[in-house]
């Protein structure tokens, strides 16, 4: 998505310095931008040494397994190696040294046997460990040396809500899409940005995020939220207008259909309270009304808005009074 096509990215749009990683949020980066997995693992040589690594570690750490194609125990520990760093999503990169075809680098860091990993941070080389380690080993291992970029996602997050609170949503979305370019699949920036997007007009776009959540995540309470939302939409876009569906009610404030379709309405126009007073009314006044539609869709909206939002809680009270009194 490029700038032009984004509505948090203009020529005039504010900037925040955000760095998490080595994504930056002074411009809004586009979903294209976001690495994929298969990104955080790349091949080096002695040339591209101090680019792939040096360099990279200033910002965020850099694994150096240093390998041969004759090295058994390697090919035992590179495949290891590699799922583990797709696994943290982000939080280190992993960079393959052949030394039979680059030796002067492992010469230069004294590397006398292998498979070695070293771990490289603002470009000094911090940690490391040799032989094919067991695989708890190198997720404490790699939890060890990624141990700041936990408390820096925290902070970018944290960030994000509150942009997003003070109506800054430009600013949110380029926090969001700096955390996804280090974590392509965490779920809560996934969520938060389809969320804005999909506020901003942007339904197809908001869909394309929503895709990229993994599949075992896709029922998460922010993910469901978010399609719950959208699928709301869509209904609404059909329901005609609500000047004329107030009409009917003052008319016959029995007209349940029109009631029930002003609550869809009401709650795609923001207007929570409003919309639950509605259905909660048809509950009260009919409760076996449409298959009791009014009763499951006002649980809907609860998914939809959020098991803590006031609300939610408000509303959820008078519903267990008019079912259980």
């Amino acid at each position: 998505m490029s700038n032009r096509e984004n509505p948090y990215g203009g020529e005039t749009a504010s900037q925040v310095n955000v760095t998490f990683g080595n994504g930056a949020a002074g411009a809004t980066p586009g979903l294209a931008e976001a690495p994929s997995l298969a990104d955080l693992i790349k091949d080096t040589t002695t040339a591209s040494f101090a680019t792939d690594v040096i360099q990279e570690s200033r910002r965020q750490p850099v694994l150096v397994d240093f390998w041969a194609p004759w090295c058994g125990p390697c090919r035992q520990l590179t495949p290891v190696l590699e799922k583990i760093v797709q696994e943290a999503g982000g939080q280190v990169r992993l960079v393959k040294l052949n030394i039979d075809d680059h030796p002067a680098i492992p010469g230069q860091l004294g590397i006398q046997s292998i498979p070695a990993v070293i771990a490289f941070k603002d470009g000094q080389p911090v940690d490391g460990f040799m032989g094919a380690v067991p695989e708890s080993q190198i997720r404490d291992f790699i939890k060890r040396i990624a141990g700041d970029n936990g408390g820096k996602l925290e902070e970018a997050l944290a960030a994000a809500t509150e942009a997003r609170e003070a109506g800054d949503r430009q600013t949110a979305a380029q926090i969001y899409s700096a955390v996804l370019q280090q974590q392509p699949e965490h779920v809560e920036a996934l969520a938060a940005l389809a969320d804005l997007l999909f506020e901003a007009g942007q339904t197809d776009e908001a869909k394309a995020v929503l895709d990229r959540v993994p599949e075992a995540k896709k029922d998460m309470a922010a993910v469901a939220a978010v399609r719950a939302r959208m699928a709301l939409s869509e209904q609404v876009a059909g329901l005609g207008d609500a000047a004329e569906l107030e009409r009917r009610l003052a008319e016959n404030p029995a007209d349940h259909q029109a009631r029930f379709d002003l609550a869809l309405i009401q709650n795609a126009r923001g207007e929570r309270e409003a919309a639950a007073e509605n259905l909660l009314a048809i509950v009260k006044a009919d409760r076996s009304w449409n298959d009791d539609g009014a009763r499951t869709k006002l649980l809907e909206l609860f998914d939809a808005w959020g098991m803590t939002e006031p609300v939610t809680l408000a509303a959820r009270r008078k519903l267990s009074s008019l079912l259980f009194s």
